[in-house]
């Protein structure tokens, strides 16, 4: 493992998803899960996201439209979080959430939808 991208990734995924969301996922790792957990946080957090090529907020928007099209409501949930912390506007998810309605079908658009209003609703 190469800890400066290491703890790069992990200073990014703190700040894209919140203190609180990263120490309770690190609480939660064992000796099963610490490789996987550490591949992401090396190589999702620290390799990709912390590139300079594109904003977070660009980012985030580019995730929860993988995710809604994947059909990850977990994940989908924790970066839409994020995506209102890295400045996202509900409008422009709401824009991006669109374009999985039309380009990865209704079902997961309406899906995308709806799960994105329980977060906006949590957050107020």
């Amino acid at each position: 493992m190469d800890q400066d991208r290491y703890d790069k990734g992990l200073a990014t995924r703190r700040a894209v998803l919140g203190e609180e969301h990263v120490a309770k996922a690190l609480a939660n790792v064992d000796d099963f899960s610490r490789p996987m957990a550490e591949l992401g946080i090396e190589y999702c957090w620290g390799a990709v996201w912390a590139r300079e090529g594109l904003p977070r907020q660009t980012r985030s928007l580019i995730n929860i439209t993988m995710l809604a099209a994947l059909n990850r409501a977990h994940e989908f949930k924790l970066h839409v979080r994020g995506a209102l912390r890295n400045g996202c506007s509900k409008e422009e998810i709401q824009e991006a959430l669109l374009h999985v309605a039309i380009y990865c079908g209704i079902p997961a658009g309406s899906e995308a939808f709806r799960l994105a209003r329980e977060v906006f609703a949590e957050n107020g």
